[in-house]
């Protein structure tokens, strides 16, 4: 189950408790309460664990494509060596090391920016959820905290001091 749908259920909990009579309190079931709130903190981690292996497998995309750029230089330039003996062939084993290498280059830019495109969305969606899921607490919290507040005051207009 995703952290979206814990958060809805969340909310269904604290939305439809049941009403103390004669107050604007509610009673929510903790134990329900804690389970969700235990399904979250699992939930979470695991959302996390997948935007690191995103970012792992940027890593190792990038390495690639390095290698492989060094493996295409290295190429060149033994080809390069090899047909060092006349000077026109020099200068065109250069042109076409230095194609080489900028087709290598530009490879590895596409894969790179690739990568980090799909690194940020991935980011990206979950700072939404989690954002959803900050707003969702705090909306219940306020609902928690209102309810207990505006129902409680004494004769002189303060708010009785919660108990400790």
């Amino acid at each position: 189950m995703d952290v979206l749908e814990l958060i809805d259920k969340l909310d269904d909990l604290i939305h439809n408790a049941r009403a103390v009579p004669l107050t604007d309190q509610v009673r929510i079931d903790r134990e329900a309460i804690y389970d969700l709130l235990d399904q979250m903190r699992s939930t979470i981690p695991e959302e996390v664990k997948q935007a690191r292996w995103i970012v792992k497998e940027r890593q190792e995309m990038l390495a690639e494509a390095k290698r492989e750029a060094e493996r295409l230089v290295a190429d060149a330039r033994e080809r390069a060596a090899h047909e060092a003996s006349q000077q026109e062939v020099v200068k065109r084993a250069e042109r076409e090391a230095a194609e080489i290498l900028e087709e290598a280059r530009q490879r590895e830019r596409e894969v790179r920016l690739g990568a980090e495109d799909y690194a940020d969305e991935v980011l990206g969606t979950l700072e939404v959820n989690l954002g959803k899921f900050l707003q969702a607490v705090q909306r219940g919290r306020e609902r928690l905290q209102g309810r207990s507040t505006d129902d409680h005051v004494d004769g002189d207009g303060m708010a009785p001091e919660p108990p400790l």
